[in-house]
């Protein structure tokens, strides 16, 4: 955090890297909101594909355009903390796939009689974060907790709707005008 304050603006993404990573970041997104089905192993590495450029585009727009993602997080009031939360928790995906957990391990379908299955996040245990230094155990629990409260439970698809939308109002404000709607 305190690099980012330090930094911020310093050698910004230029608009047109926003532009193609926040396309990026709303096909992924789109493509798990297709019809149709999915075998567990393809949703995955969808879901790993969404994750990583969520949270490229989220981080790119933190640490370079702050004041435009503050703006764009003030702008949403009463949502402000859902989307907070909802980025926290892809951002614990995020790291649980850089630990080489498998992305099928996060996803589970829920069927109700009479309804397509939907494929929802799986609740977590706590992770161990006893080898953890104070602030990096606070830090991991935080995103921990973010994750069983916006994300566990809940449809895939709409975490990842939620965020494009968000990052792509937030881009918008950071120069990347050439960004569909």
């Amino acid at each position: 955090m305190t690099w980012n304050d330090e930094h911020a603006g310093v050698a910004a993404a230029p608009p047109a890297a926003i532009d193609w990573s926040v396309a990026a970041m709303r096909e992924a997104a789109q493509r798990l909101s297709s019809p149709g089905s999915w075998d567990l192993p393809r949703l995955a590495d969808a879901v790993a594909d969404a994750v990583w450029w969520v949270t490229l585009v989220d981080a790119t727009l933190v640490r370079y355009h702050p004041q435009n993602y503050e703006s764009t997080l003030a702008g949403r009031s009463a949502r402000r903390r859902e989307t907070e939360q909802t980025l926290e928790g892809l951002r614990y995906v995020r790291n649980q796939l850089g630990l080489s957990v498998d992305p099928a391990d996060l996803i589970t379908t829920v069927t109700a009689e009479g309804a397509p299955p939907v494929w929802t996040w799986r609740s977590l245990p706590q992770p161990d974060v006893s080898g953890l230094r104070s602030r990096a155990r606070r830090w991991e629990l935080s995103r921990y907790r973010a994750y069983q409260a916006r994300l566990a439970g809940r449809d895939v698809t709409e975490a990842f709707a939620w965020c494009a939308e968000f990052l792509g109002l937030a881009a918008r404000l950071a120069g990347g005008e050439g960004i569909p709607g």
